[in-house]
Formats: C-alpha cells, structure tokens, sequence
C-alpha cells in the first residue's frame, strides 16, 4: 500500500517537541523526507528518531523570524532534496497578558515569530511548491475564533493566520498551490506544562483550562498531526480553516 506522502519533502517548522514533533512523525511514517526545524536543539532528536526509522529526515536550526534563518531553512532542504511539496508553518510561541498590561517587546515578539515567520517562510517556499503544485499549513488556533482571557497578543497572531491563509488561498489558486490551515484546541504539549508550571496554582489552572474544552479533556499532539496530515492530502480544500480543538470554539 502506497504511503500518503511517499516522495514528498516537507518542512516542518517548531518540529522539537509538541504538535511539530507528532506532525514531522507522521509525515515520515507516511512517507516523507522531513526537514525538522526548530529554535532549539531538540529539533536534532527528532530528526534522529525519524532517521532510526529508516526514514530520511534532518535537521535545520533556525528562528523563523529571522530572515536568514528562513533562508538556510529552504536552502538546506532544497540542497538535500531537490524539492519541496509541503511547508507546516507551526512554529509559535505563547505570551499571556490583556492590551493593557503587554509590554512592546512581549506584542512584536509574539508578532514576529506567529505572523511574521509564516510569511518570511511561504514567501521562500512559494517559487518551489509552484514546481511541486504544493501545499501550505498554517497552524493557527482556536482563540483565533473566539475570546480567550489574557492571549491579546497571541490571539490576535492567530487571527491574523486566519486571514492570512484565506488571502494565500487565493492569491496562489491559479499555481494549484493550496493554503489551508489548522485551528487547534487547548493541547497537552511541553509548552502548555511549562505556562501552567509559572502560574500562582498550576493545577487550579489545569482544571479551569480543561473545563473551558467541551469534550473535558486536552487535544494530543498526534490529533492534532492527523488533522495537518489530512490537509496537507486533501485535494478540494484550500482555504480551508479545520477546528481541531474538542468543541472549544462552538
């Protein structure tokens, strides 16, 4: 039986851990060369697990809002491979705080690697995914659709995602590149256990975060890698924006 990504490339960025580790697996159980990036060094060990799978993968470390981060990113994926099929722009990063109490720095940093990155990276990736009839995933969230307390900057990174791939969609249509993108719940990755660990009663906040999902329960990594997996195959859907978020944003 033929794998679902067999002979494609895809980038997979904030590949070190979380949603980005789950998703850069399944993409190499399915098939693919997986270039693996991350701002951290644990982007090295997942590469290497894909590789004791008998899978090619490497690993490229990089800030994706960086430009020439970006351009070593594409560069080494193309000088290892030869093409590329698929970007997942998941890279992020979490920074709570209300409008009035989020300082500059916190706003432009969450901006910079949430908005900025994507664009930085796509604007790279675009000439070769027009080779490859390619595809983009952007991983946004549910807040992108809804309220949520203290996440102005990192709400409104997201939504801009939303947007963002709406415009991509059709700005790129006629290159049969599709844009599609992801809006994730509440899910138990190592990022969420270390914001909860910061908090005055992180198990308090566990439980008030687990009663805000519908299902009661946090999403894992892996459903959250299935969903990308589908967009990443689905043929008819550009544009698309999939919740994957345990009813969180009914």
């Amino acid at each position: 039986m033929k794998m679902k990504l067999e002979g494609k490339t895809a980038i997979v960025t904030g590949a070190g851990a979380g949603i980005g580790e789950s998703t850069a697996i399944l993409f190499a159980q399915n098939g693919a060369n997986v270039v693996c990036t991350d701002i951290a060094d644990s982007g090295l060990r997942v590469a290497s697990t894909i590789q004791s799978m008998g899978q090619e993968a490497i690993f490229v470390k990089g800030d994706v809002s960086e430009v020439d981060s970006t351009e070593q990113i594409v560069s080494e994926a193309i000088t290892k491979y030869d093409q590329l099929d698929i970007l997942v722009n998941n890279a992020g990063i979490v920074i709570p705080g209300r409008v009035d109490n989020t300082n500059p720095e916190d706003w432009d940093r969450t901006m910079a690697v949430n908005v900025r990155g994507v664009y930085l990276l796509s604007r790279l990736a675009i000439p070769h995914l027009r080779k490859t009839e390619g595809v983009i995933i952007n991983v946004a969230s549910a807040v992108a659709l809804m309220g949520a307390k203290d996440r102005a900057a990192y709400t409104a990174s997201k939504g801009a995602l939303v947007s963002l791939t709406r415009a991509m969609a059709v700005d790129y249509m006629e290159d049969k590149i599709r844009v599609n993108c992801i809006c994730p719940g509440t899910t138990e990755t190592p990022s969420l256990k270390d914001r909860l660990a910061k908090l005055p009663d992180p198990e308090a906040a566990r439980k008030q975060f687990i009663e805000r999902q519908p299902l009661r329960r946090f999403g894992r990594p892996e459903e959250i890698a299935e969903g990308i997996l589908y967009l990443s195959t689905a043929e008819f859907c550009t544009g698309t924006c999939l919740s994957v978020d345990g009813g969180m944003a009914i």
